[in-house]
């Protein structure tokens, strides 16, 4: 595993040193998958490459030093302690609905020697309304298998003016974008340049669907997350 996320970082331009905490995650992720279902992938070649790679070339689109990001629906990690991991001058806040992955991500955050990292247990359309989450990232981030406009609707009140929310999405996103286009604007958002890229060592091309905040999302978002897929904007 290590000698693929080497080699996968230096295609990626990022630094080779974290490769060694990147496979101590990967150990950890499969060795806690056997009580808890962490992931459906299991092979440690494939966690190296479809997870621990996979984001790590999401650096390759903001530049994410010092800032205070946000994972939305971050279940094992992905992709905020990935990143974390990569860039330790990130502040950074994972948010879970399920209380089992935040206890785990706060089990092994010492063992990857992270620092300056909280994980939260709770729903995000509920996260979105209290003061101090609303509109205080720079970066917010989501892997989550979810239509644009749910996620847009999760995400972006989250995100400070001048910030911006990257949505992680397979090659067919832009079906979904063109839906998303009065969802985005109602939020307060626009579309910026989506980030495509190859994940080392597969034939795989995944897409990061770039919002920029440029407004205030107005104080009824989010909405309960049933009419949001009831209602989506």
């Amino acid at each position: 595993m290590k000698e693929i996320l080497t080699g996968g970082l230096a295609a990626l331009n990022l630094d080779t040193a974290a490769a060694e905490t990147l496979e101590r995650y990967g150990q950890l992720l499969i060795e806690k998958n056997q009580s808890m279902n962490l992931t459906a992938i299991t092979e440690p070649a494939q966690v190296a490459r479809l997870h621990m790679l996979d984001c790590a070339a999401l650096l390759g689109c903001a530049d994410f030093a010092g800032s205070k990001v946000l994972d939305v629906g971050t279940g094992a990690g992905f992709p905020g302690m990935v990143l974390k991991c990569l860039e330790p001058s990130i502040s950074l806040t994972l948010l879970d609905s399920l209380n089992k992955r935040i206890e785990w991500l706060r089990e092994i955050a010492p063992q990857l020697e992270v620092e300056d990292l909280t994980a939260l247990h709770g729903r995000a359309e509920e996260f979105g309304l209290m003061a101090e989450h609303r509109e205080q990232y720079d970066i917010v981030t989501s892997r989550a298998v979810a239509d644009l406009r749910l996620l847009c609707e999760l995400c972006l009140p989250f995100v400070k003016v001048g910030g911006h929310f990257l949505a992680m999405k397979g090659p067919g996103a832009q079906e979904e974008k063109e839906s998303a286009g009065r969802c985005v604007s109602i939020l307060g958002g626009r579309f910026r340049k989506d980030f495509v890229y190859q994940i080392p060592g597969t034939d795989t091309s995944h897409r990061v669907v770039m919002i920029e905040k440029i407004a205030p999302t107005p104080a009824k978002y989010p909405r309960r997350f049933n009419k949001m897929k009831k209602f989506p904007l």
